[in-house]
């Protein structure tokens, strides 16, 4: 029988690739999720009954317990970048990711893989950087032979970092821009879903590897890739973290009393994470070790940045047929 892997969080943006891609391997996936009938999409990703959607909260023991039965292999990609009432950083970083390594122990389970990010650090300003850390240190407390995946800034079709500086470029003149030299190393999903696919099949030895994409880039070089990327051409103006503070203040205090009607564009624990730079560290392990060539950013983002241009698809069209002279 075909090996079984547990993947939590394996409808969302990460854990959607490594489902399709573990299922193209042969394997029998099991989608770990709070709502599984929002997961139903998933189980085209292979044939009749091979992907399967199950109920599971990373913060109930039990619901742990049961998404991990038979399993060969466990993968966690369940993130969040704010807070959702019981679904805090907290209760997802450290104790949901407690959990599952903790039981994967006890149960037997093979190989687990935990997706972490880049600038761990317990001591960091950033609370969604410091429960990260938290929580990556549990799981090696657990699983000293798990293999951690420390990815930068993803990028792919349905992100949350180029599609959100897209969405920008459709409003007035002017591009404002948050930590212009900060420097970020975007990996593609795809990659990411590659290295946590060998990690579960022990093609991967155990241990922390930091991925990112074969270009640095600042986060002035990000936006005009954008803006090249949706033909859009605005002003380019750095905002002072000082003044994104006071606003993302402002507008905290609004989402509160609005129920979320309106939101916070980003967060001040966002702000935090635009302070530092989100590079590899040269002397880490990485896609190098895992045999990978990694996609860079300027390679796809016209294949998903496309209906971000005034006449979306259509757009590369109506700027030829202007060069068309009349007979």
């Amino acid at each position: 029988m075909a090996k079984l892997v547990t993947i939590f969080g394996g409808s969302g943006f990460v854990g959607r690739q490594v489902a399709r891609l573990m299922a193209k391997e042969g394997w029998r996936v099991r989608i770990a999720v709070r709502r599984p009938d929002e997961a139903l999409f998933t189980r085209t990703y292979g044939v009749v009954g091979q992907v399967m959607p199950v109920m599971c909260n990373i913060r109930d023991e039990l619901s742990v317990r049961a998404a991990l039965s038979d399993a060969d292999a466990a993968i966690n990609c369940v993130n969040i970048l704010t807070p959702q009432g019981k679904s805090n950083f907290k209760t997802v970083f450290e104790d949901g990711a407690a959990n599952i390594a903790r039981l994967s122990a006890e149960m037997g389970v093979a190989r687990l893989v935990h997706i972490s990010g880049l600038g761990t650090d317990v001591n960091s300003t950033s609370a969604y950087i410091a429960s990260k850390s938290r929580g990556e240190a549990a799981v090696l407390q657990h699983r000293p032979d798990a293999v951690v995946l420390r990815p930068s800034v993803i990028f792919g079709a349905g992100d949350n970092f180029y599609n959100r500086l897209a969405g920008m470029t459709r409003f007035g003149p002017i591009m404002p821009v948050l930590g212009g030299r900060t420097r970020m190393q975007p990996v593609h999903v795809e990659d990411v879903a590659r290295a946590a696919a060998m990690g579960a099949d022990g093609t991967a030895e155990p241990g922390i590897y930091e991925l990112g994409g074969p270009d640095i880039l600042t986060m002035r070089q990000i936006v005009d890739q954008v803006l090249e990327a949706t033909h859009r051409r605005k002003i380019v103006v750095g905002m002072p973290f000082a003044l994104a503070g006071l606003g993302s203040t402002v507008l905290g205090v609004v989402q509160t009393l609005t129920g979320g009607l309106l939101t916070n564009p980003i967060s001040r624990d966002q702000l935090a994470l635009l302070r530092r730079d989100n590079v590899v560290n040269p002397q880490a392990r990485g896609f190098d070790e895992l045999g990978i060539q990694p996609i860079a950013a300027s390679a796809v983002l016209d294949s998903y940045l496309w209906r971000f241009r005034k006449s979306g698809q259509y757009d590369v069209i109506k700027k030829s047929a202007k060069n068309l002279r009349e007979h």
